[in-house]
């Protein structure tokens, strides 16, 4: 997901992709300690974007 698809989002939006990547995120690391999973890469990108999601939400909060 673009840095510009995250800005298009709504407040209610990213707080909801926030709560499903870090799921995803919990799901990746947990099968990856059970048995390396194909693309560990993955789990680098999923922190990344649940980054910019959080990064995004204070700064839209903080344009309040």
């Amino acid at each position: 997901m673009k840095n510009a698809e995250i800005r298009s989002l709504s407040e209610s939006e990213i707080l909801e992709r926030i709560a499903s990547e870090q799921s995803n995120l919990s799901k990746l690391n947990f099968a990856h300690a059970i048995s390396p999973i194909e693309n560990p890469n993955k789990i680098k990108e999923s922190r990344k974007l649940i980054a910019r999601l959080k990064t995004t939400l204070s700064a839209k909060q903080l344009a309040k």
